[in-house]
């Protein structure tokens, strides 16, 4: 019995140790380097939040137009400089009515229209016309808020004749006298009759200035590059009236235009808003009579009747529209009197220069080269308003050697001793 007991006994220890050797085995801790890593999420990838810019604020300006917009001359070539700002202004619109004249437009006034622009969120008034130089008046006084450009016009030149002084007028004028002068040179070097013809619109001192100073280009053309008399050259001026025809009003401008071709001028230089004197050159060059016309106002005034022109002298309101549409937008809006001429290193860059003369196709090749020769002189200092200078009343107006101010040029009292046709209005 004490034998089996101890038989048992045996078996208890053996199977203790077993079992201890077999828990050591499977409790052990596996080695650090072989433990296996902490369960973790991928990393979420975002894409950098899109920052857009928020539009620029809207600036509406108004702009009133004494003819069609796409007249091919005056009102065209301000209309495409308004097109010119929006390009150049983010945020900038315009708004416009054209045809602002007594006969399109019956009992309604420039200085109304602009109200009717302001109603359509205007924040800046444009008159485009000499014409419309009370209306602007007016207006500009009623809303000294508004900032207002007057495309001529002279009430905000301190020197000037007219000055009032309001706080919110501006007076741009491009220094055409120069690329008139450029046209009277053209006719000049082309004409083979001496005889040239000027198409005028009314009777002011814009015009008469304007008209001068092609008949100065002529003059000095035909003497001094030419070497022809001066007694030789004829310069006629008929003005219809108005800026472009209104049937019943004005004289008929292609009648004008027929009458100077068909009585032996050769050369039409256009000074009216449209371009009669050019479809009336093509007309009578394809009947058998070759003439010519320049074109006036805007920079593709050739396209019309492009065999037949000699070229455009032309208005660039860009560069001032762009100025003032800024400086309204900046707060910096101020009264100002700019009469400003070409750039003379490119006379035709639509950013900087305020007038030019595109040369056409109708020029000859010698006459291109003659009058690039009397542009370069204008450029390097040639001022044609220097004496001896008469109206055309024999009157004396400028001394040997005296250059003109720039009233005297600006209110020119008559055309100048040379020229035909009426200084003043018909009373």
């Amino acid at each position: 019995m004490q034998s089996k007991i101890w038989r048992i006994a045996a078996l208890l220890v053996l199977s203790a140790m077993i079992v201890s050797a077999c828990g050591g085995a499977a409790t052990e801790a596996p080695p650090a380097e072989t433990a296996a890593p902490p369960e973790t999420e991928a990393p979420v990838v975002t894409e950098a939040p899109v920052v857009t810019e928020a539009p620029p604020p809207e600036f509406v300006f108004g702009l009133l137009m004494v003819g069609p917009y796409n007249d091919h001359g005056w009102s065209q070539a301000h209309y495409e400089a308004g097109l010119y700002v929006e390009e150049h202004i983010p945020g900038a619109r315009m708004v416009y009515i054209d045809k602002v004249n007594s006969s399109d437009r019956p009992g309604t006034t420039p200085a109304q229209l602009a109200e009717d622009l302001l109603a359509q969120g205007a924040q800046l008034i444009i008159f485009s016309s000499d014409d419309m130089k009370d209306g602007a008046t007016e207006f500009a006084a009623a809303h000294p808020e508004i900032p207002v450009i007057h495309a001529s016009g002279d009430v905000a030149w301190a020197e000037g004749m007219n000055y009032l002084g309001l706080p919110n007028m501006v007076n741009v004028m491009p220094r055409a006298e120069d690329a008139k002068h450029i046209a009277g040179c053209a006719a000049a070097l082309t004409t083979q009759t001496g005889r040239i013809g000027y198409l005028g619109p009314l009777i002011n001192d814009e015009t008469r200035r304007l008209a001068s100073s092609a008949y100065l280009g002529a003059r000095y053309c035909w003497t001094e590059i030419l070497g022809r008399d001066p007694a030789d050259l004829e310069f006629s001026v008929v003005w219809i009236g108005f800026w472009f025809n209104i049937p019943g009003f004005t004289a008929d401008p292609t009648q004008v235009a027929d009458t100077f071709y068909n009585g032996g001028y050769d050369v039409v230089i256009s000074g009216i808003d449209t371009t009669e004197g050019l479809v009336e050159a093509r007309r009578i060059t394809e009947a058998g009579n070759p003439v010519f016309d320049v074109a006036y106002d805007y920079e593709l005034g050739c396209d019309e009747a492009p065999e037949v022109c000699l070229g455009a002298a032309y208005f660039n309101w860009r560069p001032f529209y762009l100025r003032y549409v800024q400086a309204a937008i900046n707060g910096t809006f101020a009264p100002a009197f700019e009469w400003l001429g070409p750039d003379w290193t490119d006379i035709n860059n639509l950013d900087t220069s305020y007038t030019g003369f595109v040369q056409g196709p109708g020029l000859s090749a010698e006459a291109s080269a003659n009058l690039d020769q009397f542009i370069a002189l204008l450029a390097g200092g040639l001022n044609l308003w220097t004496g001896p200078i008469n109206l055309q009343d024999g009157t004396g107006y400028l001394a040997d050697g005296v250059v003109a101010t720039p009233q005297q040029v600006w209110y020119l009292p008559q055309l100048l001793e040379g020229m035909e046709g009426q200084s003043v209005p018909p009373q």
